[in-house]
């Protein structure tokens, strides 16, 4: 990736008076830490980076950004966001706009193409964090790990993020700029994770979700920093009527997260952000990427694709044979 056409680009796109900044990545406050960077001006559009570190998913804030009411006597700011994104990050943004979470003349898409990102908690295992800064590049059949002016050279397989591994669209399928050359797809990978589940008995399964949900803290991180969790109001908030308590046991916990899940259903765009932040390293990513290629296979539906589709929900089709309906 060159840094330098990137910052010299994000430079340009917020010196633009209708754009109000930027959102990208820039280095975090030690090791190999990365941090969400809100750009304004040239000056921080210095500080952008894109590197196999860069997992997080940032169409989540083109939700959260100037939520209404705003404080008496302040006007709202109507410029542009503009949000750096890969393939997976666009398919977010194609979604929202789609259910018209977000409107097409509101941001600015600056597509990255996506070789892969690194698992975090992989890294971790790995190769300890350090205080001092560090990095990975991406090499011709891996990764590259820069600590202590030395470099270490790691297979791709080695780190690879498990939402990469089955990635199926690493160049944005969105974009107002495109930075950098397309990649050629990989092919991905079977999905060992969701497999795993299938070949239990329903027995096994509901031992297997039973385990996982009983960890649950019922934090919400899962539901915060999902793209497609953009529900002002939330029913799994209400208190009344009151869908799910907040007691944190197996019924609640399991409530919360089926719940959820189903909400995802033909929605979800198998970024893995959800299992990324999960404090108790629940598995949710099997959960929904089952239900994503149910809606696959069963439909003929992926969302994420085609900003001007339909959602999911409104595609019936009367000629549907729907032979795997009882």
């Amino acid at each position: 990736m060159d840094l330098d056409k990137l910052r010299e680009t994000a430079a340009e796109v917020v010196a633009r008076d209708d754009v109000k900044y930027l959102i990208g990545w820039k280095k975090g406050s030690y090791g190999f830490r990365v941090a969400p960077a809100f750009v304004e001006d040239a000056e921080s559009a210095a500080e952008l980076i894109f590197s196999p570190l860069c997992t997080a998913n940032l169409a989540t804030y083109l939700t959260l950004v100037e939520q209404l009411p705003l404080p008496r006597g302040q006007e709202p700011d109507d410029r542009k966001v503009a949000l750096m994104v890969k393939g997976c990050d666009s398919r977010a943004v194609a979604q929202l706009l789609v259910e018209k979470g977000i409107h097409r003349d509101k941001v600015v898409i600056l597509g990255i193409p996506c070789p892969g990102m690194v698992d975090p908690a992989l890294l971790a295992e790995k190769y300890s964090e350090t205080e001092d800064p560090a990095d990975i590049n991406w090499s011709d059949d891996g990764f590259v790990i820069v600590r202590d002016g030395e470099e270490t050279a790691v297979p791709r397989e080695e780190l690879l993020a498990e939402k990469c591994r089955l990635c199926r669209y690493p160049n944005p399928v969105v974009s107002d700029i495109m930075l950098g050359e397309p990649v050629e797809a990989w092919e991905p990978e079977e999905d060992e994770g969701v497999a795993e589940v299938e070949n239990k008995d329903v027995d096994g399964r509901w031992a297997y979700w039973q385990d996982q949900f009983a960890d649950c803290i019922r934090c919400y991180s899962c539901r915060n920093v999902c793209p497609m969790c953009y529900c002002q109001d939330c029913i799994l908030d209400r208190l009344n009527p009151n869908w799910v308590y907040r007691s944190v046991n197996f019924s609640e916990n399991t409530a919360f997260n089926i719940a959820r899940a189903f909400h995802l259903a033909g929605r979800c765009i198998e970024c893995g952000e959800c299992e990324r932040v999960c404090p108790a390293n629940i598995p949710l990513g099997k959960l929904n990427r089952k239900l994503a290629r149910e809606v696959r296979d069963k439909y003929g539906f992926e969302p994420g694709l085609d900003p001007e589709a339909e959602p999911f929900q409104a595609s019936y089709k009367p000629d549907d044979p729907e032979d795997f309906i009882l």
